[in-house]
């Protein structure tokens, strides 16, 4: 097996491990929009998927989650969904790249690689979702907020939410999936499945076989 081709497996592997661990660290975090005014300078509001936060110049963080699913606002509401799908099917891309790739230990015949190229085929494909099921929410969010931010008929002096750290982290994590379900589509066109070598004749004299000296076309003269 090449070397590059493994090292293509662990990098897609690794990859869709960490944009895993970003989409779980993004959906948990409170920080996808934040709010500060110069009203209470002292104090800044945080809003997440699960709750609203208030942090105090001390850095005393106060948290409060949200009351019904049915009551949030729309986009948060449908964020959420789509955050806590491409948690599922990323872990279940993860799942099964990990027994596909070659470094992992198991039989060694053809069927088994064929299995093992779909596996990572399949791996591959559903990064692909999970990236783009990622994308979606954080990129909608922050489209709301921008309309919100630039419209002219708020007044000025209304506080705007701004974005949070957590639509960066979403970005990231939608990226590093898509990289990686390139990476581990991409390796299962550069493997190839090499057929049973089939057995060679062995020249019993000086190295070549003639066809004149062959037992068939033999003539003996006398």
């Amino acid at each position: 097996m090449d070397s590059a081709l493994c090292a293509l497996e662990l990098l897609g592997v690794f990859l869709s491990l960490s944009a895993w661990l970003f989409s779980l660290a993004t959906t948990l975090m409170s920080q996808w929009l934040t709010l500060s005014t110069d009203l209470l300078p002292a104090e800044s509001y945080e809003l997440g998927l699960w709750g609203t936060c208030v942090v105090q110049e001390l850095g005393v963080l106060e948290c409060k989650s949200y009351d019904s699913l049915l009551g949030l606002p729309a986009d948060i509401r449908l964020a959420r969904i789509l955050m806590c799908v491409a948690l599922g099917t990323g872990l279940m891309a993860v799942m099964f790249t990990i027994p596909g790739i070659y470094v992992v230990k198991s039989c060694r015949s053809i069927d088994t690689l064929k299995s093992k190229r779909n596996l990572k085929m399949l791996g591959g494909t559903l990064c692909f979702v999970a990236g783009i099921l990622g994308l979606m929410p954080v990129s909608h969010i922050a489209h709301l907020t921008v309309q919100r931010f630039f419209d002219k008929a708020v007044p000025y002096v209304v506080p705007r939410w701004e974005f949070g750290d957590a639509l960066f982290w979403g970005w990231t994590a939608a990226f590093m999936h898509l990289v990686a379900g390139i990476l581990l589509v991409s390796s299962c066109f550069c493997f190839q499945v090499d057929p049973f070598p089939m057995p060679v004749a062995i020249p019993l004299q000086g190295g070549q076989s003639s066809p004149a000296l062959s037992p068939t076309r033999r003539t003996e003269y006398v």
